[in-house]
């Protein structure tokens, strides 16, 4: 882990936002990105990866439960203004925002810097054990050491994206956010983007 005053501050703000679930899910995402790289031969800024890892999942903080906002550019707008309170380059916020903006987004970040590829591989190994054969047993079994998985994480990382996003279904069109809705709540009605194309103002006279 970076040790310098802008990561010990961050992980300060996130360790008093947000719930021991999510703030040790994001310390093993920092790690698991940080040994992916080493393995892929990535170069990239330990810093900017960490605060992303910080504040990847910052949106889903009880202060943003009634925002109008994707709780990932919650999170990005977060990372952004605390990076630019330190005076960093703003080539650097923007790569900062990006990854944390798309970390959920599948297909893309790939092909971005390293820190967003970086960071929606790791989310994605934590949450849901995608590229987990990547990783060895023992860099697994060290990270898990370090900073340990609950025996129910899984149950309750659902729990803490459908308490983070319940009051906001509206932002989860067009993402998998809206999953977490409808797996805890059998009455949540989905948009899809079919009806909205055949109810438009186009279907409707509007030529």
């Amino acid at each position: 882990m970076p040790d310098s005053a802008l990561a010990r501050e961050a992980t300060q703000l996130l360790r008093d936002a947000a719930s021991d679930l999510l703030f040790r899910h994001s310390l093993r995402v920092y790690a698991w990105g940080a040994l992916a790289a080493s393995r892929k031969g990535l170069a990239f800024d330990p810093e900017l990866l960490y605060v992303g890892a910080m504040f990847h999942d910052f949106g889903l903080t009880e202060g943003f439960h009634r925002s109008p906002l994707r709780f990932e550019v919650d999170g990005a707008n977060a990372a952004r203004d605390f990076l630019r309170s330190h005076g960093i380059a703003e080539s650097d916020v923007g790569k900062v925002w990006t990854a944390i903006a798309l970390h959920t987004t599948p297909g893309i970040p790939e092909f971005l810097h390293p820190e967003a590829a970086l960071l929606h591989l790791a989310a994605g190994m934590d949450v849901a054990g995608g590229s987990f054969e990547q990783f060895t047993d023992e860099e697994r079994e060290s990270v898990l050491a370090t900073y340990p998985r609950d025996e129910r994480f899984e149950e309750r990382i659902i729990d803490a994206f459908h308490e983070g996003l319940k009051e906001r279904p509206m932002t989860t069109f067009g993402s998998f956010n809206d999953d977490f809705i409808a797996f805890k709540d059998p009455a949540f009605r989905r948009v899809d983007i079919c009806s909205v194309i055949l109810q438009s103002p186009w279907t409707h006279g509007g030529r």
